[in-house]
């Protein structure tokens, strides 16, 4: 890959893909986890979900297709695309998902996405994980800014956002496309040295 920028990366390149995908302790007893195979009932059954597929264009419809996305995540770790974790609960229970995304790091920047299986909505499941993603990725990773977006109509993604300290920057007019139509977008972000209480 040819680079040409008068700057230095931020974060070196083999960062990420220089060691296996960690698990990362949660506060409440959570774990963030690489995705397994006895894990595919569980993240089949969220697409399933009403509520997730109100907020999911993109949907696995068969075992097979949740395989081959698995693939695809340990594809985009070893590529340093991305970092994709199922949510554990105790005995090792899939509560849902968190993802680091669109890795930059010649600027620093990543994305983030979560859900939550109906059953553990409500739990603080969401914010906690995000939490302890949010703290390894600043931390322990070097990424400056973490920004996810979500449709303006989204209040529980909106409520775990900024309770994880991801101001809220603006509105994305209609930059989305949902099964009923375009959405508006909330851009939230984290900057390094942020409060999480902010």
């Amino acid at each position: 890959m040819i680079r040409a920028l008068s700057t230095p990366a931020a974060i070196a390149p083999g960062t990420v893909s220089g060691s296996p995908q960690p698990r990362l302790p949660a506060t409440g007893n959570l774990l963030l986890r690489p995705w397994e195979s006895a894990d595919i009932p569980s993240f089949l059954s969220a697409y399933q979900d009403g509520e997730t597929r109100r907020w999911h264009t993109r949907r696995p419809s068969t075992e097979t297709q949740v395989r081959e996305w698995f693939d695809a995540y340990r594809q985009d770790w070893q590529q340093e695309r991305g970092g994709h974790w199922a949510i554990a609960g105790d005995g090792d229970e899939t509560l849902g998902r968190i993802a680091l995304c669109g890795l930059n790091f010649d600027d620093g920047v990543a994305g983030v996405s979560y859900w939550v299986l109906p059953a553990a909505r409500g739990a603080g499941v969401a914010s906690r994980a995000l939490s302890a993603l949010t703290a390894w990725a600043l931390d322990e990773i070097g990424f400056h800014r973490l920004q996810l977006d979500h449709s303006t109509r989204n209040h529980a993604s909106c409520r775990v956002a900024m309770k994880s300290g991801y101001l809220l920057e603006g509105v994305m007019r209609s930059a989305a496309v949902h099964d009923d139509g375009r959405h508006d977008m909330h851009l939230h972000a984290r900057i390094r040295g942020d409060c999480a209480d902010r």
